[in-house]
């Protein structure tokens, strides 16, 4: 006859007394005990076969009060409703356990480390993304990714909306988007939810780098560029960059190796697009360009693969901002002229007081072209229209110098 098990109570559990010279065990049916350490601990286990193997085992469900009576029996029917369902309840406590630290692990701090590992930036830019991700972090950081909601952040974005820092606010929204996009892409969320943020966060206003395209004005700074007297390589790439008008960083990146002055060609794919095109830029290089790289290369080729190294190390390029900086000490204002400003010169005035075609401009600037199907154009699509151009604009600055005495 099988014994008769009297369910506990708590009246029983709190008025046993410990026993000094052995752990008492009491059962309270269905596989539940009690157990009372010699020094009056009080814990609760479930003892139980394993499905399939048979194997006795037990499972520990807290300590007695923290856990009461009442819980205890709960989780004593979870367990057996698992059992029932030849699920080993040890193993699910596990799983549940990983499933959390997983999730922990997967919080956007530690989303935000790998997709930015992932991603092929500059250094500068790595820099203003963790600058960004700083502040995100603060706020969400220890969020798992699959947990994140549109209001976490949206109330980062409400922090530089009331400072007026709307493109911050802005940029807030899109990065937090990037990552949880690519944390949908590896499975650890369902949706990218700032898409839930149309319309929540009032828009930037439109503003464009600073830059001369009155064609007096731009001729006043190629003058004042001539009189720089600052350090030999940043004297060459500030007279070098308005002729080429590239982007700053590709600038002072550019290598040695890159550059063919017999054939007055610089060649290289621009940090911008090498992801998602890999697609070269070729850059025609005028008869006044190919003059200053020759006496540039005496004085850095041979000490430095990079045509414009920084001041503290020949492995290094020049600093991102030394051309701003030049510009700041020949008293140009951050409002009046940059370093990204010779782009939107160049195109102002190649367009409306050159003529050249529009095509042939936004090529050479290395921005997407399309042709009429839809795809990229070859990078020596218009090579030598674009030689003709280069070389008539740089002849252009070479004469409005001296038109605007």
């Amino acid at each position: 006859m099988p014994k008769i098990v009297i369910p506990l109570t708590d009246t029983k559990i709190k008025t046993i007394k410990a026993d000094s010279t052995k752990v008492q065990k009491l059962a309270d049916g269905n596989g539940l005990f009690l157990i009372i350490s010699k020094t009056g601990d009080k814990s609760w286990r479930f003892d139980y076969s394993r499905p399939y193997t048979k194997k006795r085992n037990s499972l520990s469900f807290g300590s007695y009060p923290t856990v009461s009576l009442a819980d205890a029996r709960t989780k004593r029917e979870g367990a057996r409703t698992l059992l029932s369902q030849n699920i080993d309840p040890h193993v699910e406590k596990v799983r549940i356990e990983n499933e959390i630290l997983n999730a922990n692990n997967n919080n956007f701090y530690n989303i935000a480390n790998e997709w930015i590992e992932k991603q092929d930036f500059a250094e500068s830019t790595i820099k203003g993304q963790q600058r960004l991700l700083e502040v995100i972090n603060q706020y969400i950081g220890k969020i798992p990714v699959h947990e994140i909601k549109a209001m976490d952040i949206l109330k980062v974005c409400r922090i530089y909306e009331k400072e007026e820092k709307l493109e911050t606010a802005k940029k807030v929204k899109v990065k937090c988007g990037q990552i949880l996009r690519y944390a949908v892409s590896i499975g650890l969320c369902e949706r990218d939810v700032t898409q839930d943020l149309k319309g929540a966060i009032s828009p930037p206003k439109v503003t464009h780098m600073a830059a001369l395209v009155e064609p007096k004005d731009f001729a006043l700074l190629l003058k004042d560029i001539d009189h720089y007297e600052g350090s030999a390589v940043t004297r060459y790439a500030l007279r070098i960059a308005p002729l080429v008008f590239v982007r700053p960083g590709e600038l002072r990146h550019a290598k040695w190796q890159d550059i063919d002055l017999t054939k007055g060609l610089w060649s290289y794919t621009p940090p911008k697009t090498k992801s998602k095109t890999g697609v070269q830029h070729i850059v025609p290089l005028s008869t006044q360009v190919i003059h200053l790289l020759a006496e540039l290369a005496l004085i850095t080729k041979a000490k430095s693969e990079f045509v414009f190294p920084a001041t503290t190390s020949n492995l290094k390029p020049m600093s991102e901002n030394t051309i701003n900086q030049a510009l700041r000490r020949l008293g140009y204002t951050s409002e009046q002229a940059c370093g990204h400003g010779f782009r939107a010169s160049a195109r102002t005035i190649l367009e409306e007081v050159l003529e050249f075609p529009i095509e042939l401009i936004e090529q050479q600037l290395a921005h997407q072209v399309r042709d009429m199907h839809g795809r990229a154009y070859n990078r020596t699509k218009h090579l030598e229209k674009r030689k003709v151009m280069m070389q008539k604009w740089a002849d252009y600055c070479e004469q409005i110098k001296k038109d605007f005495l």
